[in-house]
C-alpha cells in the first residue's frame, strides 16, 4: 500500500518587516499634513502671524535693541503650542473615538511607532513656528536703526514651545483616553500662567516655557545675564523626556528608547538646576561699573562743538542725539547759543531686567542724560533736558525750576519740532495740553503749572521765528533765576491771565 507524504509549506517570507520604519515616516506626513490644516492649528497660526505684524510696525518706535526684540518673540507661539496640543492629542485619539484602534493590530506597525509618528509630526508646525521667529526678528535686525546683538537661546524659546506643548499633547493623549484632558489641561495652563507667573520667582521661574520681564529697562547686551541657553537646553530636553515617555507609554520595550529617556531625564535636570543659578558676580559687578562709572566702558565722539558717550551697542544713535541738541542749541540765545555740553548715555543696571528705577540728575555742568531708549516719547524728553541745561545749567538745577524759566525750557524742547503741540502732549504726563501737568525726562520730571502751560501753548501756536527773534533779544531776563511767568509771558508778547507761580 502506498500512501502520499504530505509536507507543509513552508511559511511565506514577509516582504515587508512588521516595525517598517517607512511606514511610520509615512504616517507620520499624513499626520503632519493632517496637523498643519486642522482648524485649531490654523487659527493658531494666523493669530499668531496678525500679532507679529501688527506689533512690528511700532515696535520700540522703530529704534529696537535686538536683545530685546529677541525675547519679544517669544510669548507669540504660546498661542500656537496651544494650539497644537490641542490638535495632536485629538488626532493622537482619533482612533479610541471612532472606535477603530483594534483593527491597527493588522497593520505593519505597533502603537509605539504610531505614538513616533505622531511625535514627528509636530516637526512641521515647529519648523514653521522658527520661521514666524526669524521673521520677526529679523524685521527689526535688518532696520537701519536698530542696535544690540540677539540670543539665538532666547529666539530657540518660541519653537521649543511649540514641540514641548505638542509632546505634552502625544503623552496626555496615552495616558488618559478623554478628548476633554486637553481642553482642560488648556484651560489649567492660562489660570497658572496668567495669575501665577506674578507669584512664582527666583529661580523657579525658568521652569515655565517663557520668563518675561515687567521691567522697561533697555541694558546693553552683556549685562542682562538671562541664561538663554541653558534654558533652551532644558525646554528641548523636557520635550524630548515626555515625547519618549509617550513611546514607551505606548508600548515600546526598545533599548534605545529606554536610553534616550534617561539621557533626556538628565539633560532636563541638568538644564533646569544651571538655568536657576541666578546672576553671576562678574555681571553683578559690571552691571555696578555701567550704573555708577559708565565713562569707564563707553566710548565718546565729537560732534558739533559737543560730545555725546555711549555704551558701545549705542554709538551709532550719538549722530540722534546731536541732531535735538544742534536743534535746541539753535533756538537759544545768549551764551546758549554756542554752549558746549556733553550728552552721557546713562542707565541703572544694578537690578538687571527687573529693575525700574529713576536715574537721579547729574550736578556736572553741561551733562544731559540721554537714556537707551529712543524714538517716540523719548525724542521730545530729551530735548527737555537739553533745553534744561541750557538755561539753568545742570539737571539738578533744571529739575528744581518751578518759576517762569519753565516757559523757556519748553519752548526750546518742542518749537523745532514740525508739530510742537503734539510733542508738548506726549512729553507731559496726563497727555494734555491744558492745565498743570509733569514734564517727563531721562532724570527728574519738571512740574509744569497751568500758567505756564497756558503761555506755552500760545507759543507753540505762533510763528516759530517771530517768537525765536524775542528770546535771543532777551535771552538774558529770560533764564533769570525767579523771573515769573507773568514776566515772562510779557516779554514774549502773550497776552494772557497767568496765575502766580508756586514751587509747592
Amino acid at each position: 500500500m502506498s500512501g502520499t507524504l504530505t509536507v507543509a509549506a513552508p511559511p511565506a517570507e514577509r516582504t515587508e518587516p512588521r516595525e517598517s520604519w517607512a511606514a511610520v515616516c509615512a504616517l507620520a506626513a499624513f499626520e503632519a499634513r493632517r496637523l498643519l490644516t486642522s482648524v485649531t492649528v490654523i487659527v493658531g497660526f494666523v493669530v499668531y502671524i496678525a500679532w507679529v505684524v501688527w506689533r512690528a510696525q511700532d515696535y520700540a518706535d522703530g529704534y529696537p535693541a535686538l536683545q530685546d526684540a529677541d525675547r519679544a518673540t517669544q510669548s507669540g507661539p504660546l498661542l500656537v503650542g496651544l494650539a497644537v496640543l490641542l490638535a495632536v492629542n485629538q488626532a493622537v485619539l482619533r482612533s479610541r473615538r471612532r472606535g477603530t484602534e483594534g483593527h491597527f493590530g493588522v497593520l505593519v506597525m505597533g502603537r509605539d511607532r504610531r505614538t513616533v509618528a505622531h511625535v514627528l509630526s509636530l516637526l512641521p508646525a515647529v519648523l514653521l513656528t522658527a520661521m514666524c521667529v526669524a521673521a520677526q526678528f529679523g524685521a527689526q535686525a535688518l532696520k537701519s536703526t536698530a542696535v544690540g546683538h540677539g540670543s539665538v537661546g532666547e529666539l530657540l524659546v518660541g519653537p521649543l514651545t511649540v514641540l514641548l506643548f505638542g509632546a505634552v499633547g502625544v503623552l496626555l493623549a496615552r495616558l488618559v483616553g478623554s478628548a476633554f484632558a486637553a481642553p482642560l489641561l488648556i484651560v489649567v495652563f492660562l489660570f497658572l500662567f496668567v495669575l501665577g507667573a506674578a507669584a512664582v520667582g527666583g529661580g523657579t521661574r525658568w521652569l515655565s516655557p517663557s520668563v518675561s520681564e515687567a521691567s522697561s529697562n533697555v541694558l546693553p547686551s552683556d549685562l542682562i545675564d538671562r541664561p538663554a541657553a541653558w534654558h533652551a537646553l532644558y525646554l528641548a530636553a523636557l520635550a524630548l523626556s515626555l515625547a519618549l515617555l509617550a513611546v514607551l507609554l505606548g508600548g515600546s520595550r526598545a533599548w534605545t528608547v529606554r536610553t534616550l529617556f534617561v539621557v533626556t531625564v538628565a539633560l532636563t535636570v541638568l538644564g533646569g538646576v544651571a538655568q536657576g543659578q541666578g546672576v553671576s558676580a562678574a555681571t553683578t559687578a559690571a552691571r555696578e561699573r555701567a550704573t555708577a562709572h559708565p565713562e569707564q566702558v563707553q566710548t565718546c565722539v565729537e560732534r558739533g562743538g559737543s560730545r555725546y558717550c555711549a555704551f558701545p551697542e549705542w554709538r551709532a544713535r550719538t549722530a540722534d542725539w546731536a541732531s535735538v541738541v544742534e536743534q535746541v542749541r539753535s533756538l537759544a540765545g545768549g551764551q546758549a547759543h554756542d554752549q558746549r555740553v556733553l550728552v552721557r548715555q546713562r542707565v541703572d543696571a544694578r537690578y538687571g531686567l527687573e529693575g525700574d528705577s529713576a536715574i537721579p540728575p547729574s550736578r556736572a555742568a553741561g551733562q544731559v542724560t540721554v537714556g537707551t531708549s529712543w524714538g517716540g516719547n523719548r525724542v521730545p524728553e530729551f530735548s527737555a533736558a537739553v533745553a534744561g541745561v541750557l538755561v539753568a545749567g545742570d539737571e539738578t538745577a533744571a529739575s528744581e525750576l518751578c518759576d517762569g524759566r519753565v516757559v523757556t525750557v519748553m519752548w526750546l524742547a518742542l518749537a523745532w519740532e514740525s508739530d510742537p503741540l503734539t510733542q508738548l502732549r506726549h512729553v507731559r504726563l496726563d497727555d494734555s495740553v491744558t492745565g498743570a501737568a509733569i514734564v517727563l525726562s531721562p532724570t527728574e520730571p519738571l512740574p509744569m503749572t497751568e500758567g505756564q502751560t497756558t503761555v506755552v501753548r500760545e507759543l507753540l501756536e505762533r510763528p516759530r521765528a517771530e517768537v525765536e527773534a524775542k528770546v535771543k533779544s532777551r535771552w538774558a531776563e529770560l533764564t533769570s533765576p525767579k523771573v515769573t511767568t507773568e514776566r515772562v509771558a510779557e516779554l514774549l508778547g502773550v497776552q494772557a491771565k497767568v496765575k502766580a507761580d508756586s514751587c509747592e
